[in-house]
Parts: C-alpha cells; structure tokens; sequence
C-alpha cells in the first residue's frame, strides 16, 4: 500500500541575472509504500531536500502533485501534519530551553504528544533531559533532531541528510536508531548523498541527478543492473555527433564536455570496445586517452 504519492513533480526558481528559471526538480513521479525505508540518493544540488520539502508541504511545487495517505499536501495541509514527523537542524531549536523542555513545546502543538522521557529513551538522551542544544556533540543533536521528529508519534519520518557531519562510529549509530524507528512500524523517507547509507538503510532508493530521477529500485537490483555495464572514457582529436555514436550496438549513453573527452556508458565493456574501434575508424575518429572501466553503484 502506497502512503506517499509524487505525480509529475516541477519545481522552478527565478534567477534574477538569467532569463531561464532554475529547474530544481523535473518532472518526477515515484510512490513509497507503508512501513520501508525509502531514500532518494544524490550529489549536493540534485534536488533531494526540494522534493522532500514538498511532500512535506514546506514548498509549493511549480506543477504537480504529492499526497501522503491519499491527501493532497498542497490542498490540505492541516491532515497531513498529525501523520507526519519532520527531523529539523539543530539550528531551529530554542537555544536556551533544555531538550525536555523543547520536547514539551513541540508536543503542545499537537493533539496528541509522546512524553519527553518515552521520545529521549529512543536515541539514548534521556540523561541529557536538562542540557542545552550547544551542550550536545555532533552526533547527539543529530539524534536529539530525530526524537523531536517523533514528538507526535507520526506514522512517516522524514529525515534530511540525518548523517550529514558525523563520524564513522556516530553515523553507524545514527543508522542503527533510524533501523529501529522503522522496526516499530513507521515509514522513513531519507535523503542522503552516502551510498553506503542508502545500501544499508533503504529498502528502496531513487537517485536523483539534476532535478530527475535516473534510477529507482532496491539496492540489490540496482547493483545488479550496473553489474552489467562498464564506463568507457575517450578524448577525440575533433567533435562529432553524439547522435551517431548512440547507434553503435552496446552504447547505452554518451556523454561529452567541451574538451572534447568522451564518456559511454556500455552494456559489455568486452563487446562493446571492438564495435567502438570498428565505428572510429570507419567514422575517421582518432580516439586517445582510452580507459575502460567496470561501473558500480557510485556510477549511476
């Protein structure tokens, strides 16, 4: 069963100096089912935060629609808040209230509240119940964000590069509170630029790459998919046509820059290269700086 609903997604920015607005997302469509843990994975920049910040109702979309449990995020705001719980930077919290007190606060805009002890038992802070945001490490305030978002004991989290700072052993221990927030029952919907995170977290992951959505599946597929392709990368004395490059059999992609180096993306680097050499020549492309590559989920 579907709880969240992204249908042709658009959000453009005004760009005072430029005539063209800025396109943050693209046109994008996805749902997440009850009770996993979905990720959308990408650089700085892909348009991540945007598309959470809409669904959760803090953005207006240029066009489009999200809904989460059937309503419309943008058209009934109101129902959507008590089902939602949104992780926030520890910048937004009051500076001189102490973490029970700041609990309290944001329980008191809801209908129902979890009491602070309960929400602080969950990231192991109930010790820190009287200290202050700044009295907090790193890591502490990154798991001090994701028991606020629990606050109203929401039925779907949203969580915002949760990991983003922290060390090693602090993240592995952020990952194990978002695992166990999940096994209760709650649905996460993360963002994260570390393959590794959205590997291990994530039931399902969309990757996002300049405002689109390139790839969307489990983990366990998507290596799978990329397991079969390669990377061939070339530098060409002169531009040509992209478009005829594409027809070559085995070249799934082509990408190039002005220096005119060349990137493919192949279905079978081994296959692939024999057809590349036999297109070059009948073509009078002189390619040097060759270097085939097996491609991995970083790649996508």
């Amino acid at each position: 069963m579907s709880v969240i609903e992204v249908k042709n997604l658009v959000k453009k920015f005004k760009q005072p100096d430029r005539k063209s607005d800025l396109v943050a997302v693209n046109d994008i469509s996805f749902s997440v089912e009850q009770g996993e843990v979905f990720g959308l994975l990408g650089p700085n920049g892909a348009g991540k935060t945007t598309t959470l910040e809409i669904i959760e109702g803090l953005q207006k979309p240029t066009s489009g629609e999200t809904a989460i449990k059937g309503i419309s995020t943008q058209k009934e705001l109101e129902k959507v808040k008590n089902l939602i719980g949104i992780q926030l930077q520890s910048s937004a919290y009051y500076e001189y209230l102490r973490l029970g007190e700041i609990l309290e606060l944001f329980g008191s805009f809801y209908q129902k509240a979890l009491p602070a002890d309960q929400l602080l038992d969950i990231v192991n802070l109930r010790e820190k119940k009287k200290a202050l945001i700044k009295q907090l490490s790193g890591g502490q305030q990154q798991r001090f964000s994701i028991c606020a978002a629990l606050v109203n004991d929401p039925e779907i989290v949203f969580l915002d590069e949760p990991t983003t700072g922290l060390d090693p052993q602090a993240r592995r221990l952020m990952w194990e509170f978002i695992k166990k927030i999940n096994q209760e029952g709650k649905t996460v919907v993360l963002t994260t630029h570390y393959m590794e995170e959205a590997q291990y977290l994530c039931d399902r992951i969309g990757i996002m790459d300049e405002g689109e959505i390139i790839a969307l599946d489990t983990p366990k597929n998507l290596i799978h998919q990329l397991r079969s392709s390669s990377r061939i990368h070339f530098r060409a004395t002169e531009r040509f046509d992209l478009e005829v490059l594409k027809k070559v059999e085995g070249i799934l992609e082509v990408k190039s820059n002005s220096e005119n180096y060349y990137h493919l993306k192949v279905s079978k680097g081994n296959e692939a290269l024999p057809k590349l050499y036999k297109w070059a020549e009948e073509n009078k492309v002189f390619m040097i700086d060759l270097e085939v590559i097996s491609a991995d989920l970083e790649d996508v």
